[in-house]
């Protein structure tokens, strides 16, 4: 077994940062001896960025010494403002799709449509497809399928409208921006709308892109859009960000109650103004863009997925619909119990943007008799669930340093992981021995999926009872899941670690066996998933070679628990408390 060692794993940290954070590069970074060994065991295998960041440049952001990337797109919009302002119209308006993949409540894109109509220009689609950002961000090419399935339903959906999706791959990510300058001069187009998305690189990208436009008399206009409510919309009494969830939701729905606009739904772009099949009539004979080698799905996933996950805005819409009326009363009930399905299934398309999170808690609301905080427990709860998705972006937009490979809190670097690839391999596998573990692992490869259940005692389980780094972790779920979101997939990673927000590290260490006992009581879902055990009786389903069923397990090749629990559950205890006394 390799020895234990720190990880350290590359950030996206770029070099642009404010010139009040222009220190010496060696108080920007922190380097680890063991670089090149954990690198063997995955930590440190994302492409595009520099070693990772340091403790002390992690606290100048929380402390607001540095420029949050928020910022800087902030201020490059303030001063560019008089200059975008007295820009002219153009011969047509550009709407850049990017995790928005939706014609229904669709701000950014509504926006464009109404001054395109206003001026009586036409609208043009926008989709890049970028190979080195779905490389630097993990993406599953799962999601890359979906992704591509539903740019095909978009593209028609808009085709009806008499607007064209204009499609193109861009090898280099740093040359978008200077490529949809160049597209812009090409179709003399002045006004360029989009919605912002709040990871770093992201919004770096969009500052720059802000000042590249308006020097070259183009108006970008980024919009908020992803998020129910903005991001630095909500502040403790102290005027600070909330780190907790709780307190933060209770503010989420006051706020939402005080400010009922921010539930309107944006209304869908009617017909494509101005002459655009004349005008523009090449750019409706684009095809979508195949996926990258590095991202390609095996024909039998690939089928396999379009019947558990069908693309399309309509599909998304009508799942929010039959859900909140077939299910949503029983949900608060039902929501954690394995067998069947008690869930909404609505992440892939939360993810890729074909059903916006607003549109979400609007039609809950709905049928919840206009309420969002009373009335119906099940509604209540879901609407409580999706204010989760809010509630990480907005902890990742003022603790921007999550999106480098940090945990929340820097004392939680000093966590002594291991680094055993046997067991981690296991782990990929669902070859653990613990049956509730194994099971959620085995669905996860099957339908690039797993219950948010499952998600916590999995990740508890990698992190607690193996002591495998969270990273490890939350890169394999990145690389395997059809709705692989980065604030959500970290928020919940750091839940389950008890490296994130709201840590509770001597209390969230879940039991394997209990999880399986309460959520999966006579073991339906565990035999769906681990046919080894479909023989072995609901008790000893749990926990086959304790109870009993060791004969059937081991005849069936199932193998033992690769750990104690209860061992673990210890040496987990020691090593939480011996970094936070370190400090």
């Amino acid at each position: 077994m390799p020895p234990k060692r720190k990880a350290s794993r590359p950030a996206a940290e770029q070099s642009n940062d404010s010139p009040a954070s222009k220190k010496g590069r060696s108080d920007l970074h922190q380097s680890h001896p063991n670089a090149k060994q954990t690198e063997d065991f995955g930590i440190v295998l994302r492409q595009f960025y520099p070693p990772e960041m340091s403790n002390e440049r992690c606290q100048a952001y929380t402390n607001g010494e540095l420029e949050r990337p928020i910022e800087t797109l902030q201020k490059a919009c303030r001063e560019t403002a008089d200059k975008r302002r007295s820009i002219d119209v153009g011969s047509a308006v550009v709407h850049w799709f990017k995790s928005d993949l939706r014609l229904h409540d669709n701000r950014a894109l509504y926006t464009a449509y109404q001054f395109a109509k206003e001026k009586q220009v036409p609208l043009i689609g926008l989709y890049i497809v970028s190979p080195e950002d779905w490389t630097a961000h993990l993406t599953s090419p799962a999601r890359v399928d979906f992704t591509l399935r539903t740019l095909q339903r978009l593209q028609q959906d808009l085709g009806e409208l008499d607007i064209p999706l204009y499609m193109e791959t861009q090898e280099k990510r740093k040359e978008i921006p200077n490529r949809i300058v160049e597209l812009c001069q090409q179709w003399g187009v002045k006004n360029v709308y989009a919605n912002i998305e709040y990871e770093v690189d992201e919004l770096r990208r969009e500052a720059k892109l802000v000042k590249l436009c308006a020097g070259s008399d183009i108006n970008f206009a980024p919009n908020h859009d992803t998020c129910v409510v903005t991001p630095g919309a909500l502040a403790s009494q102290q005027g600070k960000q909330y780190a907790v969830y709780t307190p933060w939701y209770r503010s989420w729905l006051a706020f939402l109650k005080e400010n009922p606009d921010y539930l309107e739904v944006s209304e869908e772009p009617g017909p494509n103004p101005g002459n655009a099949r004349q005008q523009l009539k090449e750019l409706f004979d684009c095809k979508v863009p195949a996926a990258p080698k590095t991202h390609t799905l095996p024909d039998e996933d690939q089928k396999r997925f379009e019947g558990l996950y069908p693309a399309s805005e309509h599909e998304a819409l009508r799942r929010l619909e039959n859900f909140l009326k077939e299910k949503g009363k029983k949900y608060e009930e039902l929501r954690s119990m394995l067998p069947g399905e008690h869930t909404s299934m609505l992440s892939p398309y939360f993810a890729c943007g074909a059903l916006s999170a607003r549109t979400a808690v609007a039609t809950a609301k709905r049928i919840n008799k206009g309420h969002i905080d009373r009335y119906d427990p099940g509604y209540m709860t879901w609407i409580s669930e999706l204010a989760w998705r809010d509630f990480y972006r907005h902890v990742l937009v003022n603790w921007p340093f999550i999106c480098m490979n940090k945990c929340f809190k820097p004392e939680h670097t000093n966590i002594d992981w291991e680094y055993n690839e046997d067991q981690f391999q296991a782990w990929c596998d669902g070859k653990t021995g613990f049956p509730i573990v194994d099971a959620a692992m085995r669905q996860l490869r099957h339908c690039a999926w797993m219950h948010n259940r499952t998600r916590m005692v999995v990740s508890s389980f990698l992190t607690k009872d193996l002591m495998l780094d969270w990273r490890r972790g939350e890169r394999y779920f990145m690389e395997n899941l059809i709705d692989g979101d980065f604030a959500s997939n970290h928020g919940g990673w750091g839940f389950g670690s008890s490296t994130g927000v709201d840590p509770q590290p001597y209390f969230r260490i879940f039991n394997p066996l209990r999880q399986s006992e309460r959520f999966d009581p006579e073991g339906e879902y565990i035999r769906h998933w681990v046919p080894e055990l479909r023989d072995v009786s609901s008790k000893a389903i749990h926990d086959p070679y304790a109870r009993g069923a060791s004969a059937i397990a081991q005849k069936n090749g199932y193998p033992k628990p690769i750990v104690d629990h209860a061992e673990s559950r210890n040496r987990a205890l020691e090593r939480f408390k011996s970094a936070l006394q370190k400090g």
